[in-house]
């Protein structure tokens, strides 16, 4: 399962926060220090360490955390490209935010002024992810291993997992605080989901990233809560023309069924399906770029 199109196109944030963060790590880790990021009791309420506090939001402590967390900030640039990339900066900060103070919550009850208790790592926004994946993307296609039901989403349920329980307490406590932070930005406590940045910083991301390759960039169409605006056949077929040659396959109705739950229209989404050759991704791509139109 990926994230839609393939590449970092209407995602800028998404990739100067993953450069940033492959960065930080191999940085440290080269110089030995990648386990030294953690956070604990002294760092916060003893010496002040703000450099720790810094690093600690991109760098991982190990390869293993690095490579699972890069994939799945990857994946979830599919909410970059949902809402924006100036919304999502405020919900990348409002996540790193809120997880932080939960932190600080949770040493300041364990008051254990000898260990390193949290593992570095981007986990506040990667798990606070993980509340809109949840509610918000739909399950399109089922299928069974060894007699085991999964579910196109299991791979990245299954990832998050492996990286929560990366290094057991240490890990397990940053990853919980990122759900509850999570949590408070789809209640939209403080209205955080109509919070914006102004257009220059916004625009800064653009300025700094690289090209991209891939697919033909998509206009944001929906927000966290998945609310997306209906759009007519007819605007499909003018962000589409005819001359696109149609699958021969009919579109199953599961596909056309998890389209509408997103809230598109079924005609719309059945004509999608079509261009898109019954591929699910490809057809909210389309569906997206006749927003635009």
């Amino acid at each position: 399962m990926n994230g839609g199109p393939s590449g970092f196109n209407n995602a800028p944030v998404t990739r100067s926060f993953i450069i940033a963060s492959a960065v930080f790590t191999v940085f440290f880790g080269i110089q030995g220090r990648a386990f030294k990021l953690g956070l604990s009791y002294q760092d916060i309420f003893g010496k002040l360490n703000i450099w720790k506090l810094i690093t600690s939001v991109f760098a991982f402590s190990s390869t293993p955390e690095l490579m699972f967390g890069l994939y799945l900030l990857y994946y979830f640039r599919v909410f970059e490209r949902q809402i924006g990339s100036n919304k999502y900066s405020v919900f990348i900060l409002f996540s790193v935010v809120a997880s932080f103070l939960f932190e600080f919550v949770a040493l300041a009850i364990l008051k254990d002024p000898t260990a390193n208790l949290l593992t570095s790592g981007p986990y506040g926004l990667i798990f606070a992810s993980f509340v809109p994946f949840y509610f918000d993307i739909p399950v399109s296609t089922w299928f069974r291993i060894f007699g085991v039901r999964f579910s196109n989403k299991s791979f990245i349920y299954l990832a998050g997992l492996q990286l929560l329980l990366s290094s057991w307490k240490r890990s397990l406590l940053p990853g919980i605080c990122g759900i509850l932070a999570g949590s408070l930005y789809r209640l939209n406590v403080f209205r955080i989901r109509r919070a914006k940045f102004p257009v220059f910083i916004a625009s800064f991301f653009s300025r700094l990233s690289w090209p991209s390759m891939g697919n033909p960039p998509t206009a944001p169409a929906r927000n966290l809560a998945g609310n997306v605006p209906s759009y007519t056949t007819r605007q499909v077929e003018r962000t589409y023309p005819p001359t696109v040659a149609p699958s021969a396959v009919e579109p199953s109705e599961a596909s056309v069924a998890t389209l509408v739950s997103m809230g598109f229209d079924q005609n719309s989404a059945r004509q999608a399906l079509v261009h898109a050759r019954n591929d699910i991704n490809a057809a909210t791509n389309i569906l997206l770029e006749a927003q635009s139109h």
